[in-house]
Formats: structure tokens, C-alpha cells, sequence
């Protein structure tokens, strides 16, 4: 189990949770949200993509799930599309 505290962006928590996989490739990873104060969009679309990978997450606002559940529902268009 991995705790995350304070402000949570995509970019930094997948740095650190990269890391973390690598050496914990044959064990299952919980990460704890339970301290984290902040998210932003990307950020759940990297906790999405983590649940998909089997990585559970727990310890976190019901509003947190109820975005990534859209997500999954409604993924966001791809970055690089050009919009008209």
C-alpha cells in the first residue's frame, strides 16, 4: 500500500508511481488517497488509467470516484486532435 498526501498532479504522481510498479511488479499496489487534498482533471484520468491497470485506490472523496467514473465513460478526446 502506497499513501499519497497534499496536492496531486498527474504528472508528479506518475513519476513516483512508475517508480513504485517497477519495483513492485508481482505485487498487488493499493494507493491510498486518504491525505490528498487536490486534484485536477488529469489527475483522474491517471487514477482511471491506474484502476484499469488493476491498481486499487482507496481511502478517497465519493465526488473522486464519480469522476473517474465519467471518465471511463466519457473519455476525454485525445490531446492531439485538432478541434475546428
Amino acid at each position: 500500500m502506497f499513501s499519497l498526501s497534499g496536492e496531486l498532479s498527474a504528472g508528479d504522481a506518475g513519476r513516483v508511481l512508475d517508480e513504485l510498479l517497477a519495483a513492485e511488479a508481482d505485487q498487488p499496489v493499493v494507493l491510498d488517497l486518504k491525505d490528498v487534498t487536490l486534484v485536477d482533471r488529469a489527475t483522474v484520468r491517471f487514477l482511471a488509467r491506474m484502476e484499469s491497470r488493476g491498481i486499487r485506490i482507496v481511502n478517497f472523496p465519493d465526488y473522486v470516484r464519480s469522476w473517474i467514473a465519467a471518465e471511463r465513460a466519457f473519455p476525454a478526446a485525445d490531446e492531439t486532435e485538432t478541434r475546428p
